[in-house]
């Protein structure tokens, strides 16, 4: 009888339990959408970060704690340009890796391509010009001293360190690297072929790098020499930026050839100022 009690509750115990688990569908594959194209362009950025839209947001399981921002935080929602002061608002451009950056400056030395702007164009970086431009400041300064110094001992004449060097060497690159892109934009815009003002920021301060091994050159104490280097780096920069402006601004009518030639010729005058204030050594 016992036995039989048993066997019976089991029995209604088995199909209570197989009732309460509801069957899952097989969800089948998870289909995870990739977006080519980037917002990047746009000032201030939206909320989507780096190369994959929406690549930092939690799963929706996750404790919000790691979503939510914190009160009073950098990290807080702004909205409309309240978000431009914001560190969160520059996440994007800084969004960027070694390989990324060293690709970038290797295509800046074979200016002849004119392909830097499509490679960038989903994502623009701020990072690697920011790095180039402080790298040339102190490139400049110490370079400039060395060889001051050597110039100064080998006449046996008294040598001084002059401050103005670094100070006048980051007002022309960080305001050359913002002014004049900034100026490009607002040409562009004008004649119906806007651009992208981080795409511009971008593309001239990559275009900078070329000046930092020229300065390194510039050591050599023959001045004909130094007026070779300063030429080669400055032609080699105006003709990247010239060229990778060029398809673009080409939808600006029949202006477009006044246009890129002026920014050619404005590459070559940074060279030429350049070499009369950073490669030429007077004693």
């Amino acid at each position: 009888m016992m036995s039989g009690g048993v066997g019976k509750y089991t029995h209604i115990d088995n199909q209570k339990v197989s009732g309460s688990v509801p069957s899952v569908p097989d969800p089948g594959h998870v289909a995870v959408q990739f977006t080519a194209d980037s917002n990047l362009q746009t000032f201030p950025p939206s909320e989507s970060q780096g190369k994959i839209s929406g690549g930092t947001r939690p799963p929706r399981d996750a404790d919000d704690t790691f979503s939510k921002p914190v009160s009073g935080s950098e990290e807080s929602q702004q909205g409309g340009w309240f978000r431009t002061f914001t560190v969160a608002a520059y996440k994007p451009y800084f969004d960027v890796d070694t390989t990324d950056v060293l690709e970038r400056i290797k295509y800046s030395l074979f200016p002849f391509r004119g392909t830097f702007t499509e490679k960038t164009l989903s994502n623009p970086d701020l990072y690697g010009p920011f790095w180039i431009c402080t790298t040339l400041i102190f490139v400049a300064a110490s370079i400039g001293t060395f060889v001051t110094y050597i110039a100064h001992k080998l006449q046996k004449k008294e040598w001084n360190y002059d401050i103005n060097l670094v100070t006048w060497s980051a007002g022309v690159f960080y305001g050359y690297v913002l002014l004049v892109p900034l100026v490009l934009y607002v040409i562009l815009k004008y004649f119906s072929a806007p651009s992208g003002l981080v795409q511009l920021f971008c593309l001239y301060g990559y275009s900078l790098f070329v000046f930092i091994p020229a300065l390194c050159l510039s050591v050599i104490p023959v001045e004909i020499f130094r007026w070779v280097i300063a030429g080669v780096a400055g032609f080699m920069s105006a003709t990247f930026v010239a060229l990778n402006l060029r398809a673009h601004i080409m939808s600006a009518g029949e202006r477009w050839f006044f246009i890129v030639a002026g920014i050619f010729l404005l590459q070559l005058a940074l060279s030429v100022v350049l070499k009369l204030y950073l490669f030429t050594v007077t004693v």
